[in-house]
Formats: structure tokens, sequence, C-alpha cells
């Protein structure tokens, strides 16, 4: 007896039916029965998103504000250092500074002491842009924080920290 394709491809697969039903968010492995680690990345993607969204309309991604944000945090801090405290490549990095450069959002200088270093610091329209891009952040994390008390998100914010410090 000769069998088509699709018979032996469906009796390979048992009696699963296709297309298969993939739970949304909150639901089977998505849901609280799922990895820790991977509710944590599901978690991050959503809140990802959600910054993405309230920065568009700025022209900033979600990388491009970071970098904004430790220039404008850590004065004097090299594109290494903003790389690993933003949890971007180095190349990442590089390639954000210069779009922000060219755009005219920061500004590259010898250091006064070290030849080869470049002091990197926001320009005035950078700043002014970082400022709204922090309005737009804030609604962000306002909506993340939305439904739980404030013990609750001290709590969160330890366990996060706790886990984060773990790795360094």
């Amino acid at each position: 007896m000769t069998r088509t394709k699709a018979q032996v491809s469906s009796k390979a697969q048992g009696s699963v039916a296709f297309p298969a039903k993939v739970p949304k968010a909150g639901e089977g492995k998505r849901g609280e029965a799922g990895h820790l680690s991977y509710l944590l990345r599901q978690a991050a993607g959503a809140v990802r998103l959600r910054l993405e969204r309230n920065l568009a309309s700025l022209g900033v991604t979600p990388p491009q504000f970071l970098v904004l944000t430790m220039l404008d945090s850590y004065p004097g801090a090299s594109g290494a250092d903003v790389a690993r405290i933003a949890l971007l490549t180095p190349q990442t990095v590089h390639g954000i500074i210069g779009n922000l450069e060219r755009a005219g959002l920061i500004a590259r200088s010898a250091h006064p002491v070290h030849g080869r270093v470049q002091v990197i610091t926001l320009t005035k329209t950078g700043r002014a842009l970082l400022w709204r891009c922090k309005e737009r952040a804030a609604k962000a994390d306002a909506e993340v924080r939305s439904g739980i008390s404030p013990d609750e998100e001290a709590l969160i914010r330890r366990w996060l920290v706790g886990l984060a410090r773990r790795d360094d």
C-alpha cells in the first residue's frame, strides 16, 4: 500500500491537530505554570514593546533611549562602559553613538588628559529629547506598576536586583 506524504506526516505526528493552538500570554506554559525564566523573558518583551510604542513618535528606539540615559547618568563613561550597563554589545553601542552624533544629539571631544579617550556628552537637543523620552518611559513604568502596591513593587525590585547581582 502506498501512502501519500500527507498521510505519512499525519501518522508521524500522532493525533496532534494542525495548526496547533498556541496559548496566549497567561495561558498554559505562558502562564503561572510556565518556567520562571521564560516568564521573565515574556514580561521583559511585553515591557520593551510598551516602551517601544511610547517612544516611537519621538523617533527613538529603546536601545537609543538607554544609551542617552546612560551617557547622561554617568558622565565620562566610555562606549564600552555604556554597553555593559545598558546590556548591549559594544558594536551596537558604537553604531548607536554614531547615529546619535549624526543626529546632533551627542558630541564627542578628546579627554583632557587621556588623548585616545573620547568624552561623549549630550547636546542641548539631546538633553531635550531625553527629557521627552523620560516622560514616555515614566508612562510605561506606571503601566507596569498598575495593580501592585508600593510594598509589592519594593519586593519585586529587591528580587530583580538580587537576580542581577548573582551574575555580577
